[in-house]
């Protein structure tokens, strides 16, 4: 998968505590949409008042669960990541409104454009967060994740598609899949199933700093 956005994230001080204020998020999703059009050649209307009420949906449910950030920080960045991009798929504030017939094609990207001609707004919402991701880890560890190359394979993203219509807490799993992780399919938001947090929760002293918050 593409990044075009993440080395303009990766600039921002302090990325992950900016991305929690309405007037940041806003803006670098903002930003991304039109990285993607400038490198891409599909074009997107962004509705405010759904972009808004998709970050203040993502607080309220992040914040119920942001104890176990202290479990897991590398593990709870991806959960978070996948809270937004439900979210987002939920409240759906981007749509696409030209390009698809003309999108900018070259030697290396006639998968991707295969994608974005298939779900442009789910491709925008989806490398929105992976480049989110992979620059808040690279501020913060040195190194962001790996993509797997399911995120590049047409067939994963009908599965992915079809499967958040039905359910958009799916999208936190499927994230988690397209960087290499094993997804937890039963409860996917919810951040104490997830594989990272139990491994984790199995040493007395994460299991101990979790009773005490």
């Amino acid at each position: 998968m593409e990044l075009p956005f993440r080395d303009e994230l990766a600039l921002m001080p302090d990325l992950r505590h900016r991305l929690r204020q309405l007037r940041w998020f806003r803006a670098t999703f903002r930003g991304s949409a039109k990285v993607v059009s400038d490198t891409f050649g599909v074009r997107f209307e962004i509705d405010e008042a759904k972009l808004t009420r998709a970050f203040l949906d993502w607080v309220e449910v992040m914040e119920a669960q942001k104890r176990f950030a202290t479990i897991d920080r590398a593990d709870f960045i991806v959960f978070a990541a996948g809270l937004v991009l439900r979210e987002l798929i939920k409240q759906a504030p981007a749509r696409e409104i030209s390009g698809l017939t003309q999108l900018i094609e070259t030697d290396q990207n006639a998968g991707t454009l295969d994608i974005i001609r298939f779900w442009p707004e789910g491709f925008l919402y989806t490398n929105y967060c992976v480049s989110v991701i992979s620059a808040i880890y690279e501020q913060e560890f040195g190194s962001a994740p790996s993509i797997d190359e399911c995120a590049d394979d047409l067939r994963t993203w009908w599965s992915y598609r079809e499967n958040v219509t039905e359910m958009p807490a799916y999208a936190v799993a499927f994230l988690d899949r397209f960087l290499g992780a094993e997804p937890n399919w039963i409860t996917p938001d919810r951040a104490q199933s997830r594989q990272a947090m139990q491994r984790a929760l199995g040493s007395s002293r994460a299991s101990d700093a979790l009773r005490q918050l």
